[in-house]
């Protein structure tokens, strides 16, 4: 079953785009500008600028939000088609992605699973974080071998 109906699309990607605004907002507005992101990781600065932009949570309707993570777990299938991970955004949607060994007939789960919460993976699609940040801070669940979607994202 698709992550988002073909109809919602445009819905989807005006939601995608509302959140990454709101959250680039929020994250200026807290000094943690989107920037941040390359200059801690080649500074090692693990500080104030990093924790504020874990801590983006963008106040939008909750219609908004469903449809920026359908809408991004979108794109991402459309970046790496394949069986071989499953990105599991609760409770809004799931994909598969990535070539690889593909799930047991009788589980229908692949042997990568990757779980995030909504904010989490929003802030990652659109920049805000990148996965070292997340994971760090423990933000991510991951089992397998690729457990990494750092080269596909962001996705903006």
């Amino acid at each position: 079953m698709a992550v988002i109906l073909e109809r919602d699309l445009p819905r989807g990607r005006e939601a995608f785009k509302r959140w990454a605004e709101a959250a680039r907002e929020a994250a200026n507005a807290v000094g943690g500008t989107v920037a941040d992101i390359s200059d801690s990781a080649d500074s090692g600065d693990s500080g104030s600028s990093s924790a504020a932009r874990l801590a983006v949570r963008p106040e939008l309707p909750h219609n908004v939000w469903a449809m920026a993570v359908r809408y991004s777990l979108f794109l991402l299938e459309r970046r790496a088609p394949g069986p071989g991970v499953e990105v599991r955004v609760a409770p809004w949607g799931a994909v598969k992605i990535l070539d690889g060994p593909e799930s047991d007939p009788h589980n229908l789960t692949p042997p990568d699973v990757i779980e995030l919460d909504p904010e989490v993976w929003l802030r990652l699609a659109c920049g805000i974080t990148d996965w070292a940040e997340e994971k760090d801070a423990g933000h991510i669940s991951a089992v397998g071998e690729r457990d990494d979607l750092s080269d596909l994202l962001p996705l903006v």
